[in-house]
């Protein structure tokens, strides 16, 4: 089957329909339309393998609809096909060979409307090297920042070149991209942090590539809205409150009482029948303040939100206790209480973990909190080891602990028994104090309503939480869509998110 032809050809369609929108006009009325490409400068960053085979036939196409091409040679051994053509289309080819070639290379290239990387494909490992990384380094620190509307529209070849294709890893320079094309399939490091946020908008492209023999389990998932809606637990006339779900919180300190205001107005704003809150005194008041429909009496709980807000040492008012108490009945492992449940173990909580947790327990750390819980553990490793390899590290927590494992950040991770999911859907903005008490509350809600069916299914539980790392996203951006957002503002925006998703 002619894949190249195939890859190459949606390839260039892609850029031509990239530039031409870049380069919208107005109608006399004020609709825009696509505006002309022909004469549009593209460079195309060429290696050795068939994602630079790809980036010549494409720049094959463009030269023949009118625009000038220059294909930039990193290496002595291209696509002998992929040169040939560009070459009779009326493209131009430059060989660097030289440290001179680069610099001069860098100051030609920055100045086109698009580059296309072609230098390293799906084969490749590790960082990339020689001319390829001079290129690059140079295009980064020559290029202006990803958005300015100086800077040339960069499309990547499959992947962007440098990173990890396998697990998002960023081992040396690679070049951001305004879009990744890639064929067949999404590949797992355009997914996973820190490569995806380097990758771009996403282009999946059908070439006819088909599975051999029986289609396996995907290495990474991403949901999307419909994923969301479409199992979301919609009451009907015969629900109630015990039906729709009861949340149990224990959270907050008097030192620290907005933690628990924050996870029961998630629990509550995102749809649970009940939420039961557990805690001092003072606390309580301060969350029948904010939330009058909480109750501070105790009861059957269907799912229990755990440690927002709770210090991992010195004064708790208790709070440690009540934790432990209520993680070890989620677990099972007391004796005469009612049957296990879902439990989210969050914050001070983590290191109340003292045996392994069945999958249904999801632990919610950031990439400090993960480093504290993995040490504990006899693991060599920092925050700055856990950023730069999160699936790795949040693979290895769910090996040590058993429990699923969210792992929060720009782009949360989502780890539970033969499922990896990964979720990049918050504005940098929802990284505020806050923000993760809120997704506490929010994923309690959402396993409440769940619960049995979770505790049943062992690889549910990641599901629902990385569900509710999407809404949790999509309600940060809904509270102020582009600007600053504040932690109960997402708790505020999550019923409107929520029916918003219903409504698709």
């Amino acid at each position: 089957m002619p894949l190249m032809e195939r890859a190459a050809y949606a390839l260039a369609a892609v850029v031509r329909r990239d530039l031409a929108r870049r380069r919208a006009v107005a109608d006399p009325d004020g609709e825009l339309r696509d505006g002309s490409v022909r004469g549009a400068r593209v460079a195309l960053l060429v290696g050795s393998g068939n994602n630079g085979g790809d980036a010549l036939f494409a720049g094959a196409y463009l030269a023949r609809r009118g625009l000038d091409v220059t294909a930039y040679l990193a290496s002595a051994r291209v696509h002998d096909g992929g040169l040939a053509a560009l070459q009779a289309a009326g493209g131009r080819v430059v060989a660097v060979a030289a440290e001179e070639d680069e610099r001069e290379a860098v100051h030609r290239v920055a100045r086109a409307d698009a580059i296309v990387d072609g230098l390293l494909g799906i084969g490749a490992t590790g960082a990339l090297r020689g001319t390829g990384a001079a290129l690059v380094e140079g295009l980064v620190a020559t290029l202006p920042a990803p958005g300015d509307p100086a800077r040339p529209w960069v499309v990547a070849v499959d992947v962007p070149s440098g990173i990890g294709v396998d697990d998002g890893t960023v081992p040396g320079p690679v070049l951001p991209a305004d879009r990744t094309v890639t064929f067949g399939a999404a590949k797992p490091g355009l997914l996973l942090p820190p490569a995806t946020h380097l990758a771009g908008a996403g282009a999946v492209i059908d070439i006819g590539l088909a599975p051999a023999g029986e289609v396996r389990r995907p290495a990474v998932v991403r949901l999307e809205g419909a994923d969301v809606a479409a199992a979301w637990p919609v009451p009907g006339p015969a629900d109630h409150k015990y039906t729709r779900g009861v949340a149990g919180v224990v959270a907050g300190t008097a030192a620290y009482p907005g933690a628990a205001v924050l996870a029961t107005s998630a629990a509550v704003r995102a749809g649970a029948g009940m939420v039961r809150y557990q805690g001092p005194d003072p606390v309580a008041r301060d969350v029948l303040a904010a939330r009058p429909e909480v109750v501070v009496a105790g009861g059957r709980v269907q799912a229990w939100v755990l440690g927002p807000g709770l210090p991992t040492d010195g004064p708790d008012d208790g709070q440690r206790d009540r934790a432990r108490a209520a993680l070890a009945a989620a677990s099972g492992r007391l004796a005469g209480a009612q049957a296990p449940v879902p439990a989210v173990v969050d914050a001070g909580a983590l290191g109340l973990l003292d045996h392994t947790c069945p999958p249904w327990v999801v632990l919610t750390p950031h990439a400090g909190e993960l480093a504290a819980l993995l040490a504990a553990r006899g693991e060599d490793v920092d925050r700055a080891a856990i950023e730069a390899a999160p699936l790795r590290w949040a693979r290895r927590a769910h090996e040590l602990t058993g429990a699923t494992v969210l792992l929060k950040g720009a782009a949360t991770v989502v780890v539970g028994p033969q499922a990896v999911y990964s979720q990049a859907d918050a504005p940098h903005w929802a990284g505020t104090a806050g923000s993760g008490d809120v997704l506490a509350g929010l994923l309690g809600a959402m396993l409440a309503a769940r619960a049995e069916e979770v505790v049943a299914t062992p690889d549910l539980a990641a599901r629902v939480a990385a569900s509710a790392a999407l809404v949790h996203g999509l309600a940060a951006e809904r509270a102020n869509p582009g600007g600053p957002v504040a932690a109960l503002d997402i708790a505020a925006a999550l019923p409107g998110t929520v029916a918003a998703l219903l409504a698709r």
